[in-house]
């Protein structure tokens, strides 16, 4: 019996605070038709100060959970892709848990940058294909405005915080994850970075020294592998399940820079209205940005019964994949 992973479930949750590019004018020396024409962002969410990235998502999760009809009890596993965890530990996947009374289930973290959901839809996808989980509650969730420096327009413009939320059940029809493929490449971690942990010597009685603690981005580096990397891996899963771009039904890419999807669709030849783009109201919101989208999606009927999807993503790492996904 072939066993897949269905996604029966989605949810997501926004802060309600909005930045637009209005507001940015006013912080830092850029104007909204710059960020516009070179992100395609016209704002972004921003958390309240306080709010842990587990509180963010706890509503995502309960919405997809009512969507899928599935009680917490009842998650076999629960990830969290997540690049901005508010501690080391526990993790969010284990204070979501808590947030949402789920059983007492396996949870963790899996931090690939923007690549986070490709990668833990893969990782839950063979927990499911194995046997393992039956059911499985995947998150994202980002809050990247404490992680962001302010004064620092390349990146304050990009980003902005969300979290979006799946329920894959096992499911022995032609409905579900298709396939994943998932690379990294650590001779480019320095094009996206950000520290993140203080720095001190082991044993030292000396006060903690402040790390470099904010994201950097070499954007123009960032843009080709990006743009390269995406392309390759979209074309070698399709390959390997033996689909053309054409009979792709829906492109949801990570939403990190609206010229990165444009030439994404032209070089895999595919329209760009077959692209799903709501980058303008949210900016980059990281590992979240693909299931939001999708959820979004969903709701605006852009994904119906028998559809093809196809997401994508790239991260620092670098990291990058994509899924394939019927729906």
């Amino acid at each position: 019996m072939n066993i897949m992973s269905k996604i029966v479930g989605m949810g997501s949750s926004v802060p309600k605070k909005r930045l637009t590019n209005f507001d940015l004018e006013k912080m830092v020396d850029t104007s909204d038709e710059w960020i516009f024409t070179r992100t395609g962002v016209k704002e972004r969410r921003i958390a309240d100060p306080g709010t842990t990235v587990a509180e963010l998502a706890a509503p995502a999760a309960i919405d997809a959970l009512k969507m899928a009809g599935v009680d917490s009890k009842e998650l076999d596993l629960i990830i969290c892709a997540t690049s901005t965890p508010d501690m080391m530990f526990p993790s969010t996947a284990c204070a979501i848990q808590a947030l949402i009374g789920a059983a007492e289930c396996p949870a963790f973290d899996l931090l690939a940058a923007c690549s986070g959901f490709v990668y833990s839809l893969s990782v839950a996808d063979q927990f499911i294909r194995s046997g393992s989980s039956k059911t499985v509650l995947l998150v994202a969730s980002e809050i990247y405005s404490k992680m962001i420096n302010w004064e620092d327009r390349g990146t304050c413009v990009l980003f902005g915080d969300g979290s979006a939320a799946i329920v894959l059940q096992a499911n022995n029809n032609s409905e579900g994850v298709l396939g994943s493929e998932i690379h990294s490449d650590g001779k480019f971690g320095s094009f996206i970075k950000a520290g993140g942990m203080p720095k001190r010597h082991n044993f030292s009685s000396e006060p903690q020294v402040e790390a470099d603690y904010f994201v950097v981005m070499k954007g123009s580096h960032t843009f080709k592998v990006a743009v390269k990397k995406m392309t390759d891996v979209s074309l070698s899963l399709l390959e390997k399940l033996t689909i053309s771009p054409a009979e792709i039904d829906l492109i949801i890419p990570h939403q990190a820079n609206e010229r990165i999807m444009k030439a994404v669709a032209k070089s895999l030849n595919v329209d760009e209205g077959k692209v799903f783009n709501n980058i303008a109201g949210y900016g980059n919101t990281s590992a979240a940005s693909i299931p939001l989208a999708m959820t979004e999606a969903y709701m605006a009927n852009r994904i119906n019964k028998g559809d093809l999807v196809l997401t994508v993503a790239f991260g620092g790492g670098l990291t990058w994949g994509a899924n394939l996904i019927r729906f």
